[in-house]
């Protein structure tokens, strides 16, 4: 049988519980949702991975799921996909229950894996074609389909090389091109541009939002800067459970440097440009960092009450006081610092 044939990560995934009775379409409960999580949760032991999670992901929408590493995102991943059985909870996916209806929900879903498990000893070229033998597509629109996804991603110069001997940014590349080759619903990826270098880090971010219009797509992701390029939300789960569910844009709000002013001044008045913005109306605190030119400057980061917008009044302050600036720019936050408040107190806890 072919199942014996290849890893149980993605036999289990492409070919399912073929025996499973199929169940009704399940009406969403949020409106063009194409992805609800419902309770899910997962225990290893005395380990809770997964602690009840409930979040949707509607149809044009791209998640970035974030978190520390045994935050519990693969796990999650894995019991929406199916591949991983819940101790309690669901997961409904384009109308099916991932419990009730598993064949359903794989047909419906684009997924590449933690690690992308492939096949070393077959080509991209014939182990995409297997891909699209088992999982169905018509044998008149296979070529097509193949050279769509070969050509997204730029396979053609290894399409006919054994996968062994690519490297690992190639390697991801035939996994996603796996994912996305039914062109599914709902695309669910773990660290999709892991190994890729700069200009392919790009080129597939590009991909994905130009597929997100018709697709809910989840992203698992380290690189928070992906995060803001790509993703239109952003949760963040620490010990299993949600920390925060928003907007990139809204969870750069909640940095510490999120409309903080950066004041570049020679050294020599640097004592006095710190007194004159300390003095500033909304002007929580004062940090000094050594300018680009070393020794020459001085970098003076005024930092808002409450995310206010101090920019006018630090400069109309600096300006009144003679204070000679070289450089002057407004922060909008770094999302490394929200990942760093909003998960640090749960390893603490977890630790304790």
């Amino acid at each position: 049988m072919l199942t014996n044939l290849f890893p149980r990560a993605v036999t289990d995934f492409i070919f399912g519980e073929r025996r499973r009775p199929r169940s009704a379409i399940v009406a969403p409960s949020v409106p063009g949702a194409l992805v609800e999580v419902k309770g899910l949760s997962k225990r290893f032991g005395a380990i809770t991975a997964v602690d009840g999670l409930t979040f949707h992901v509607g149809r044009g929408e791209v998640l970035g799921f974030l978190g520390p590493n045994g935050a519990g995102k693969t796990t999650t991943m894995r019991m929406i996909t199916g591949y991983l059985p819940p101790d309690a909870g669901t997961a409904v996916v384009a109308g099916y229950d991932v419990l009730k209806s598993p064949l359903d929900v794989k047909a419906r879903i684009g997924y590449l894996p933690e690690g992308a498990p492939l096949y070393g000893d077959m080509t991209p070229k014939s182990f995409l074609e297997f891909c699209a033998n088992v999982r169905g597509l018509h044998p008149a629109g296979k070529a097509r389909r193949l050279g769509m996804v070969s050509d997204l991603l730029h396979l053609r110069s290894v399409w006919l090389q054994p996968i062994d001997t690519l490297s690992k940014g190639f390697k991801r590349r035939v996994g996603l091109a796996q994912a996305i080759l039914m062109n599914p619903q709902v695309l669910i990826l773990d660290e999709p541009t892991d190994g890729l270098d700069p200009n392919q880090k790009h080129d597939v971010r590009t991909l994905l939002k130009e597929m997100a219009g018709d697709k809910a797509i989840i992203i698992s992701t380290h690189i928070l800067e992906e995060v803001e390029a790509v993703c239109t939300r952003a949760i963040v789960i620490a010990g299993g459970r949600i920390v925060a569910d928003d907007t990139p844009a809204a969870l750069l709000r909640r940095s510490r440097l999120h409309n903080a002013v950066a004041v570049t001044v020679p050294a020599e008045v640097a004592a006095d440009g710190e007194a004159v913005l300390r003095a500033v109306a909304g002007v929580a605190a004062v940090e000094t960092e050594v300018g680009d030119d070393g020794d020459e400057t001085v970098r003076l980061l005024a930092l808002p009450e409450a995310g206010q917008d101090i920019a006018a009044a630090v400069r109309a302050a600096l300006t009144k006081a003679g204070i000679p600036v070289r450089e002057f720019s407004v922060r909008h936050g770094r999302l490394d610092d929200v990942f760093r408040s909003l998960t640090i107190p749960h390893a603490v806890e977890r630790a304790a």
